[in-house]
């Protein structure tokens, strides 16, 4: 347990390692697991892709499916009582406007690393969220 605890931490999530390791970096942040805001965004469904076309992917459908992934991937013990969402949009606003909304203390994102032309291009989740967030943001590097 951190000596700093935290009565609501935001882990924004993509499934990758690094997020892996986020969540049980903000684990120690928290006393109960149910003070644990999980957060996966996807993005919008662009309106000529063939699944949307041919109603046979739709919003409602992929968060069910991410919602599975995320029951699959974290249904150990230390796990149980975590509060997992998944909003559909761009990623930096979206983990903004959800951590104003739970009124979270802390926000534990990872950075992947990306660099130059890489960043130019990507842009940083990361770096806009640490810009713009009402709280503080732990930043966990690769």
């Amino acid at each position: 347990m951190s000596i700093f605890p935290k009565n609501s931490v935001l882990v924004p999530i993509d499934f990758s390692d690094e997020s892996i390791e986020a969540i049980n970096v903000a684990l120690e942040f928290v006393t109960n697991t149910s003070h644990l805001w999980v957060l996966h965004v996807l993005p919008r469904l662009n309106p000529v892709e063939p699944g949307v076309r041919w109603d046979t992917v739709d919003d409602p459908s992929r968060k069910q499916h991410v919602e599975k992934v995320f029951q699959e991937k974290f249904s150990g013990p230390q796990y149980k009582g975590i509060n997992f969402s998944v909003a559909i949009g761009t990623p930096g606003p979206e983990i903004l406007d959800y951590a104003q909304e739970k009124k979270v203390e802390l926000i534990v994102i990872p950075s992947h690393g990306h660099t130059g032309i890489g960043r130019f291009l990507l842009g940083s989740v990361a770096e806009r969220v640490v810009r713009y967030s009402h709280c503080p943001v732990l930043v966990l590097r690769q």
